[in-house]
């Protein structure tokens, strides 16, 4: 199969797809090192808001703080039992005079009553839009055999919609948030005004948390003026049942706040990559740099040539073909900087920090090498002219490194390489199993693949190893998928600690001797002479 979209490998990690699709992409996964790759940067973000995602519970005193601090009004002591916090969010008496009064003496109260968005539990893109009044309150909600589900508040602009939902037991308790969604229906669907289907979501939860998120990017798209996110669930907290919610979003207004800054006459070429700039948009949430980059003619006919002979030695389909799509292709490293020369963002690849940066996509165009990305930012609270400083280029190219082992000797006798910065040492080849349990699959389904283990170091300008293939001692070759890490933390030679998991799903058996060949290489040059660009 060809390589699924960005979209789709997300919606394949929420389970979100039908059993078929599911099924097909996890098979395509065995064979593509590119969307394993993908599928692994959205399993981490996915983490990642798992972890983040907490909301602490009020104290059991909290209603009498609050009326404590509404003089001059004077209250009778009253022995209170624990109270839910539903119940004090429905006394809306109470509600309008604690705003007035206690911002200024509990600071985190403000951020209690504005729901989830005024909370650093969201990104600061998403409070900066709150503050802007794009929150709306919506409070729609449905209740089936004593579970509510609850949509709170919704906020949108050009670049996304974001939902905070609930759910509620009979009692008025926070029920924790984690939906199990079930890849054999569309539990959370939204639909554009002309009934496309927008696929771009995510969510996000933590247990015990009173909140989840929902997201939708339009980043990729801007014609959208009204969409309706449907809920349909038939199970919330272990209790089956049935909830079926809409809610309808209109976007017209909130793209007025949108402004866009177009740059297609910006341009320049460095070290065998253009770089083609389109626009900039600022919104409530995010700003938004869209732009292209490509090998410049002579750079693409050489890394052609190099592809083409990789595809002859090894098979096209083990290089550029549907067992395993290694992109070669083109990026940027840059920083945007304000007024005073200030870096307030950087977008930099590898295991070097980014700043400010909400998120980073690349779409591949019809050129071998052709990207088109978006990347967007956490906005400026005041407005500054600003400016976007090219600080390096990368290239992903075909590399002609190869290393022989004998597995079987490895633990006794690890091989040791080193390649452009990375000293790596290869340490064990083992046989694996793993078992599958899913609902709606195949109860139980085992996988057996040979895996390769590697550790060492890197250097801070070292090369990126890409995609490897594997080749035994019959002359067959088998796909590979990688994984690994890059901390920010040295060993003992100052460089950065490295590891690298090689797994081969048609490699049943350890043979007694492999060659194995890295097909990628990423390197980076820097630009001495910046090139800088106003974005105003």
């Amino acid at each position: 199969m060809k390589c699924p979209t960005a979209d789709k490998l997300s919606q394949f990690v929420d389970n979100l797809l039908v059993e078929q699709e599911q099924s097909d992409i996890n098979t395509h996964l065995k064979s593509c090192n590119e969307c394993m790759r993908i599928v692994e940067a959205f399993k981490d973000e996915q983490q990642f808001l798992r972890e983040t995602l907490q909301i602490p519970t009020l104290p059991d005193h909290f209603d009498s703080l609050v009326l404590d601090q509404l003089e001059p009004y004077k209250q009778k002591a009253v022995r209170r039992k624990r109270t839910p916090w539903k119940r004090i969010m429905l006394s809306a008496a109470v509600v309008v005079v604690a705003i007035g009064l206690s911002a200024a003496l509990n600071p985190s109260f403000a951020q209690w009553i504005g729901g989830l968005f005024s909370t650093e539990q969201v990104d600061e893109g998403l409070r900066m839009a709150k503050d802007a009044g794009l929150v709306q309150r919506v409070n729609q909600e449905v209740t089936n055999n004593g579970i509510t589900f609850k949509v709170e508040d919704v906020i949108t602009d050009s670049s996304r919609v974001a939902l905070s939902y609930q759910i509620i037991n009979a009692d008025g308790d926070f029920q924790d948030t984690e939906i199990d969604l079930d890849v054999s229906q569309d539990n959370i669907t939204a639909f554009d005004q002309n009934g496309k289907r927008i696929e771009s979501m995510g969510m996000g939860w933590s247990e015990g948390s009173d909140y989840g998120l929902i997201e939708f990017s339009l980043r990729e798209q801007p014609t959208v003026e009204a969409m309706t996110v449907k809920f349909n669930f038939d199970e919330l907290n272990g209790v089956k049942g049935n909830w079926k919610l809409e809610i309808p979003i209109n976007l017209k207004e909130a793209r007025q706040f949108t402004t866009t800054l177009p740059l297609n006459d910006k341009n320049s070429s460095r070290h065998g990559v253009n770089i083609n700039m389109t626009e900039m948009r600022f919104s409530p949430s995010s700003s938004e740099f869209l732009y292209e980059t490509a090998f410049t003619e002579e750079e693409h006919a050489k890394v052609k040539d190099e592809v083409q002979k990789l595809e002859a030695k090894f098979g096209e389909e083990k290089v550029t073909g549907a067992e395993s799509l290694t992109n070669y292709g083109t990026a940027i490293a840059y920083h945007i900087e304000n007024e005073e020369g200030k870096a307030i963002y950087r977008n930099y690849a590898a295991h070097t920090q980014s700043s400010g940066t909400l998120q980073s996509s690349g779409s591949d165009m019809e050129q071998l090498g052709q990207i088109a990305w978006n990347d967007s930012f956490i906005p400026q609270k005041d407005k500054q002219k600003l400016t976007f400083v090219l600080d390096g280029v990368y290239k992903t190219v075909p590399s002609d490194f190869s290393i022989k082992i004998k597995p079987k000797e490895l633990k006794k006798n690890p091989v040791s390489f080193e390649y452009e910065g990375n000293f790596i040492t290869i340490k064990e080849a083992k046989k694996d199993n793993e078992y599958s349990l899913k609902k709606s699959l195949m109860p139980i389904e085992k996988e057996t693949s040979v895996v390769i283990e590697m550790e060492g170091g890197r250097e801070a300008t070292a090369s990126e190893l890409g995609d490897w293939v594997l080749v035994d001692d019959k002359g067959k070759t088998y796909s590979t998928y990688g994984g690994g890490s890059i901390l920010n933390e040295k060993d003992k030679n100052g460089r950065y600690k490295t590891s690298i998991n090689l797994k081969s799903y048609d490699l049943e058996e350890i043979p007694e001797e492999l060659t194995l060949h890295l097909l990628s290489v990423t390197r980076y040059d820097e630009v001495k002479d910046k090139w800088k660009v106003p974005l105003y």
